[in-house]
């Protein structure tokens, strides 16, 4: 068939019919939920984004489409997003986004973005951390910190906080002007707790914690209360992985009654509030202090009840004695004064004797604390060894590196495709990369 004898239309004219029906099938703004996997802000203020849905079974890109948003748009959504949600508005947070869908004739298909919900983003993180709770469960660490024996006297305390914090302040005032008067030792491994730099910063501080871990008895991670986006950090892997691991039991107060974040679930004890961990570690140096003033109490009951039983028995002795004498012999009587000795003597042996027996048990009772702390120690000594053996960062230093996407770890190279971008975590820092070949 000759050309000319059929009907055809131009590339151009194809475009705009395809721009017209679109127009007219999208003629209002779609709430679409994706992920972001690219994100560009050009200089002109405008942003670019590439948007991709995956497939729930194996994490494959279904779909993908290229999209923007205004620079008259962009500053203010960027701002109220951050602002609530506490994250940076960037690839790999997944959305619920305003979009109009637009077609050019020469770009292509594409949308752009209005609006974004931020209630949808912090949902997705809430979903994320149950995930990683899930992980670290199935992992076998999720009770790690919890197991770990606590100290009776916690008095040498490892604090984790911003110097100029006010929680970091009303930490130490609760603390040193307790009511009963006990000294404690509190030192401090300034770490940022708010921001980007939060989860690198506090593992950092962990790690020198951990350098002088035989010099303290607990670690405290410490934040004031604010918005739930000021926690995020909190609620990584990477840090809750360093947390669960560590040898000495982790306290945190990193905010309020309402805030909920994955280090809250791997530590030892979450006591929300700053001042809340001050009075934990008063209270249960408090409660060492009852015991020992309960078994000095016992031990003094115990010690007087011996003595005035055997007193008591000597005075009847005393007193019955003259009745006796009377009308007995000077043989009798000498027997009786011989006798009479001997109880003496026995009555203040046995006392002696009890007095030993007491002084015995107090010792084996001092014996036996400080094997069981011995013991404690060994116990400890091992789980140090065997978490600074497995310490992820023991074995990064020998050369390995951790791989992740989107915050999730990569055990295959069928988990990656072409254009993820990956965050390769070394023992002195993460780099990121994107893949230019699957």
């Amino acid at each position: 068939m000759q050309s000319q004898n059929i009907a055809s239309i131009s590339l151009l004219e194809l475009n705009r019919l395809i721009k017209e029906k679109l127009a007219d099938a999208f003629s209002t703004t779609v709430w679409v939920k994706a992920e972001i996997s690219e994100f560009r802000e050009n200089a002109n203020g405008h942003c670019y984004l590439e948007l991709i849905d995956k497939e729930e079974t194996n994490d494959r890109i279904a779909a993908k489409m290229k999209a923007m948003i205004w620079s008259s748009t962009y500053k203010m959504l960027k701002l109220y997003f951050e602002s609530t949600t506490g994250e940076t508005l960037g690839a790999g947070l997944k959305i619920l986004a305003a979009c109009s869908v637009e077609f050019h004739e020469v770009y292509g298909i594409s949308l752009v973005l209005h609006d974004i919900d931020p209630t949808f983003t912090l949902g997705e993180m809430a979903i994320r951390r149950l995930q990683l709770l899930k992980q670290l469960e199935e992992e076998g660490m999720l009770s790690m910190n919890k197991q770990l024996p606590f100290a009776m006297v916690p008095q040498r305390i490892a604090v984790i906080s911003s110097a100029t914090a006010a929680g970091y302040g009303d930490f130490l005032d609760q603390l040193h002007v307790n009511r009963f008067g006990y000294v404690f030792y509190a030192r401090l491994f300034p770490a940022v707790m708010q921001g980007e730099q939060t989860e690198r910063s506090v593992i950092a501080a962990l790690d020198a914690v951990f350098a002088e871990a035989k010099h303290f008895d607990v670690v405290v991670i410490l934040r004031g209360g604010g918005a739930v986006a000021d926690l995020s950090s909190f609620d990584r892997y990477l840090l809750a992985l360093h947390c669960v691991q560590f040898p000495l039991p982790v306290l945190t107060g990193i905010g309020h009654l309402r805030d909920d974040t994955l280090i809250d679930h791997v530590a030892y004890a979450s006591l929300k509030t700053p001042t809340a961990v001050a009075e934990f570690l008063i209270d249960k140096i408090d409660q060492a202090h009852q015991l020992l003033l309960q078994a000095a109490d016992k031990l003094a009951k115990s010690a007087m009840s011996i003595h005035e039983a055997k007193a008591l028995q000597l005075q009847n002795i005393v007193r019955e004695f003259p009745s006796v004498l009377l009308g007995r012999t000077a043989v009798q009587k000498m027997e009786l004064s011989r006798k009479l000795s001997i109880l003496q003597r026995t009555a203040i042996q046995q006392v002696s004797n009890r007095q030993q027996t007491l002084n015995h048990t107090r010792g084996l009772v001092q014996s036996v604390v400080n094997k069981q702390l011995s013991t404690r120690h060994h116990v400890l000594q091992l789980m140090e060894n065997q978490l600074a053996y497995t310490n992820p960062i023991s074995i990064l230093e020998k050369g390995y590196c951790l791989a992740s996407l989107n915050g999730k770890r990569i055990y295959s190279r069928n988990s990656i495709q072409q254009d993820d971008v990956l965050e390769i975590g070394f023992h002195d820092g993460t780099v990121t990369t994107k893949v230019t070949d699957s």
